[in-house]
Formats: structure tokens, C-alpha cells, sequence
């Protein structure tokens, strides 16, 4: 679903990301996980073709997202870090705004905007203005956004932040969900305890480059993946 190869992105002369390879299948939950800026941030957005990067090939469901960025970036979800909504709008204006987006139907948009919205306890403020939200409803209200038109390839950058424990236990069902019926997911997380019960794989970046990518199992061996992470930073620091 996401096949990423030897992607090299430079702001002036740093090398934000270096020569990244990997693949995430569909079904896939992968963990991007890494210290404050390792890369993982810029990765996400080269995926999602908000930023262009200077070598390197990208697919989205077997689509270039160079070549071909409009129909790429159908196939995807991206949510950032700390997102931006038109706060001038009432919750349910936003979300059928970004159902008229992607030209879904009344009915299609109906059904998974009550349904996401319900899971995640955000239902009854949809008709308030979205100025008026919490920094959680405003998080709940953006991750509903980002899977009402059921994508292929759904990009995370920290998704939990801000949910409460009810919320954040739902969130992870949704993605279990969302996998089991065959997208692929690729989130970058500094929630390990998380990373390790619901991904099947786990990619760790350091300074732009990709240190450790297999499935969470292999990665763990008897270790907890806060061990292993530390572990291989200490490695590298050691070279």
C-alpha cells in the first residue's frame, strides 16, 4: 500500500531524510518512532505530497505521488500533528466539507460521519462552532475527518494526543478495524507502550536515516520496545 524507496529530502544543507527505504502492506499497522527531529515528521509529508523531496520514489497504493499527486493522494488520509480547522465552521460544515472533497455521497458521508463521530464522543457537538471545541474535540473532530472516506493509506503524526483514555482506547479499536478490513497505517508516535499492543511492525529513524524496520515481534525479541529504542540509539551513538 505505502512502498517507499531510497527517499532523500535536504532543507539547505541538513539532511532531514536520508535514503529511506521501506513498505508498509495493506493490513499493516506500522509504527514510525524516533527523537525529536529524526525525520519523521518530513517523511510523513513527502508520503502525502505536501512537501516535495530531492530523490527518491513514493507510491500510494501503487500510484506515484510525484507523477501522479491528485489521484495519490485519494487513496490517503494524512493528519498532523497539531491540525489546523477552519474554526469558523460548526463541526458537521467541516466534515462535509471534506466529504465534498472527495465527492462523497450524502448517503456514504452520513454513515461514517455518525459513526466515527459517535465512537469518539463528538456526535452531540457537531452543530457547535469549532472555535468553541477543547484541544481533544478538536483532535477527535480532525481524526474523523481523516477516515470518512475510508483510505487506503492512512498517515498519523502522534494521534493521541490530546484524546482522553475512553476515546484513545476507541481510537486504537478503529484502527485494528481499519487494518483488519485492508489499509495499511503509518504513524509516528512517541507513545511506545501503545505502539507495541496494536502495530504489527515498527520502523525507528536517527538523524534521517531508517536504523531498525521488521515486524514489532522480531524487533521486541523479550524486550519492551522503550528498551530496544534506547538500545539502538545508544548503538548508534557508540559508532
Amino acid at each position: 500500500m505505502l512502498t517507499i524507496s531510497h527517499l532523500t529530502k535536504k532543507f539547505g544543507d541538513k539532511i532531514a531524510v536520508n535514503d529511506l527505504s521501506l513498505q508498509v502492506k495493506p493490513g499493516q499497522i506500522c509504527a514510525f518512532i524516533g527523537h525529536n527531529g529524526a525525520g519523521k515528521t518530513t517523511t510523513l509529508k513527502s508520503i502525502a505530497g505536501i512537501i516535495t523531496f530531492d530523490s527518491g520514489e513514493i507510491e500510494v497504493a501503487g500510484i506515484n505521488i510525484k507523477t501522479h499527486p491528485m489521484e495519490a493522494k485519494k487513496q490517503l488520509a494524512y493528519l498532523p500533528d497539531n491540525p489546523d480547522l477552519y474554526e469558523h465552521l460548526k463541526g458537521i460544515e467541516y466534515l462535509n466539507f471534506i466529504a465534498d472533497v472527495f465527492n462523497m455521497s450524502s448517503e456514504e458521508r452520513k454513515k461514517k460521519i455518525i459513526e466515527y463521530s459517535s465512537r469518539l464522543q463528538i456526535v452531540d457537538n457537531l452543530n457547535e462552532s469549532i472555535s468553541s471545541y477543547s484541544h481533544g474535540m478538536k483532535q477527535k473532530l480532525a481524526l474523523v475527518s481523516a477516515l470518512i472516506h475510508s483510505p487506503k493509506l492512512i498517515l498519523l503524526d502522534e494521534p493521541f494526543v490530546g484524546l482522553d483514555p475512553i476515546s484513545s482506547h476507541e481510537f486504537k479499536e478503529i484502527m485494528r478495524e481499519l487494518a483488519d478490513n485492508g489499509s495499511a497505517i503509518f504513524y509516528s508516535t512517541h507513545v511506545l507502550e501503545v505502539a507495541e499492543k496494536i502495530c504489527s511492525h515498527v520502523a525507528i529513524i536517527k538523524n534521517g536515516k531508517l536504523i531498525a524496520y521488521d515486524t514489532m515481534s522480531n524487533i521486541k525479541g523479550m524486550k519492551s520496545l522503550e528498551n530496544i529504542f534506547l538500545e539502538l540509539e545508544e548503538d548508534e551513538n557508540d559508532h
